[in-house]
């Protein structure tokens, strides 16, 4: 193994909001691949009770948008993003461009959780359901990364969860969790940062109750979009 080129990997992997060339397009093969290395990500307890829905189609990508950037005035209004400029005019800036140009991003990832947990809100329930996909999220925009891809960890439009769902035709909420959603656009440039200022071929080897050797089901969901289901 090359650690020159995995420690580059892993130095060099981070949200990308601004630096993104919006017209060229996103081979739907790139995607799923790197679908494919992500769900090798490790769970606990080997049960993986996750899907990722891949959304590429114009219009949904624009009402995604528009619920992210109403999401995005309520958190951030006007004043607060002056404020926020004293310090932090780069981070506004790319949180502002991602705004704008949220329905130009050729695509949209958006990792869902079986269940909620809403039953059981302690540290341990929370960090045993979240644990179970944010290894896989990783993986998957590292994966992207390696092959020139830009992606973002965005979480601001679950606050329409549900509208979200109904849109692409989503199972139940009381089945479903939503945890975030990754822009994936090709990138620019990447770099190292200074310090931290502050997710019908098989996919993989197991299947949705972790048993090893059942292939993951992968397919077209008819709205333009498709669901990994592993």
């Amino acid at each position: 193994m090359d650690l020159a080129t995995v420690d580059k990997l892993l130095t060099t992997t981070r949200s990308v909001r601004q630096r993104l060339d919006l017209k060229r397009p996103v081979e739907p093969e790139i995607i799923e691949r790197c679908l494919e290395i992500a769900v090798q990500a490790p769970t606990g307890g080997n049960v993986c009770r996750y899907h990722f829905m891949v959304v590429t189609d114009p219009a949904k990508r624009a009402a995604i948008g528009d619920w992210y950037r109403q999401s995005f005035a309520q958190v951030y209004p006007e004043h607060a993003l002056a404020e926020r400029r004293k310090t932090h005019a780069r981070d506004v800036a790319s949180w502002v461009y991602l705004v704008e140009h949220l329905k130009d991003v050729p695509v949209l990832i958006i990792p869902c959780l079986e269940n909620r947990p809403e039953d059981d809100l302690s540290p341990h329930r929370l960090a045993g359901f979240y644990g179970n996909i944010l290894p896989a999220t990783w993986s998957l925009m590292l994966a992207l990364r390696a092959r020139g891809l830009g992606s973002a960890w965005t979480t601001l439009a679950l606050r329409h969860e549900k509208e979200i769902a109904r849109l692409l035709q989503m199972p139940p909420m009381s089945r479903r969790r939503r945890c975030c959603r990754s822009p994936i656009s090709p990138a620019t440039t990447f770099g190292p940062r200074n310090a931290c200022r502050r997710g019908s071929a098989p996919i993989g080897t197991r299947g949705a109750n972790g048993a090893d050797g059942e292939p993951a089901r992968y397919h077209k969901n008819g709205i333009s979009a498709a669901t990994l289901a592993r």
